[in-house]
């Protein structure tokens, strides 16, 4: 039986469940509002390393070896990693893999990768096909800075638009059976590009993808923002964030208090970010402790979780390419 409902979107029939996440972030981070809910708190950025790109590759294991242990497992009961980053080749990912020792599928969906896995990860159990999977992503703010921009040491000057890349990683454990926050549906989402080319710029390249992905889950599954306690989305920061709001009134849908998105409630503004977190890192920190703490405490019951990503890499930015937006949409209920 096909498991689609409408044209975009997965209705999952043994809903899997998130178990348990663990969030790392790093020291800029551990001084946001979010503070109290993350499970460990860089004291500085290198994480005692000789370079950042060995620092988020621990941060990666940690995440991913902190929410087994939270779940009461061992590593070897991880049937399939799901992990990416922001790196070339996705090396944080496919280096932490070897420490696991299991089953590994490399994803790149940029800052969408969080759902991304998430989504990927509830179709493998859903389908029978693995009975516990770890989803997991990380970035750090000085490996992205040099890969997508400019080396840390020349100082240039960040644009009003640019955001923060989060220093962070975060897992979360699905499995099939135990108790946890069901994944009743996921909406996989287009590439759709705005016409934006300036690096600095994400939040406007990705909100279009955004909307689309949105709407998509809303007309698949007949519902509307108000039948949501949260709608989160990855690291549009605010200029994105307003940008969808106003994309999908124009649609049609509302969005009222009820939205919000992770990059812009990673800093507080006296942090000066900008306009708010970015990265792979970003939602999956946030996901991975405010909203399940959020789902367990019951004052979410229902909620969307939705990365973005900004497709993009320094050779196509350097050719003047565009930069094409994705994002990925998972629905999760509160358990019994």
């Amino acid at each position: 039986m096909l498991k689609k409902v409408g044209e975009h979107t997965i209705k999952f029939t043994m809903p899997p469940k998130i178990i348990n996440g663990y969030a790392i972030v790093g020291p800029k981070e551990g001084e946001s509002p979010l503070a109290k809910y993350f499970d460990y708190i860089l004291k500085n950025d290198t994480f005692n390393e000789k370079s950042y790109e060995l620092a988020e590759r621990k941060m990666l294991e940690q995440a991913i070896f902190g929410a087994t242990d939270k779940a009461n497992m061992l590593s070897t009961d991880i049937d399939i990693l799901l992990s990416g980053d922001l790196l070339n080749q996705i090396i944080s990912s496919s280096f932490s893999a070897r420490q696991l020792q299991t089953s590994f599928i490399g994803l790149f969906g940029a800052c969408s990768t969080m759902t991304e896995s998430l989504a990927v990860g509830a179709c493998l159990i859903d389908g029978e096909f693995a009975d516990t999977v770890a989803c997991a992503t990380s970035s750090h703010f000085s490996t992205a800075e040099r890969q997508f921009r400019y080396p840390l040491e020349l100082g240039c000057q960040r644009p009003p638009t640019s955001q923060w890349t989060v220093t962070g990683a975060g897992c979360s454990i699905l499995s099939r059976e135990g108790k946890g926050h069901n994944i009743t549906h996921a909406t996989f989402g287009k590439v759709i590009d705005f016409g934006i080319n300036d690096m600095n710029n994400m939040g406007a390249a990705m909100a279009p993808a955004a909307a689309d992905t949105l709407c998509n889950l809303f007309k698949d599954t007949g519902t509307s923002a108000q039948d949501y306690d949260l709608i989160v989305t990855g690291d549009l920061g605010k200029l994105g964030s307003e940008l969808l709001i106003d994309l999908m009134e124009h649609h049609g849908y509302k969005l009222g208090n009820n939205y919000c998105d992770c990059g812009q409630m990673m800093f507080s503004s006296s942090q000066n970010t900008f306009m708010g977190g970015s990265g792979c890192g970003c939602s999956a920190s946030v996901i991975n402790s405010y909203i399940l703490a959020k789902l367990d405490s019951g004052e979410y019951k229902k909620v969307i979780l939705m990365s973005t990503g900004a497709l993009l890499s320094t050779t196509s930015s350097q050719q003047g390419e565009t930069i094409p937006g994705i994002a990925h949409a998972i629905v999760v209920e509160k358990g019994k």
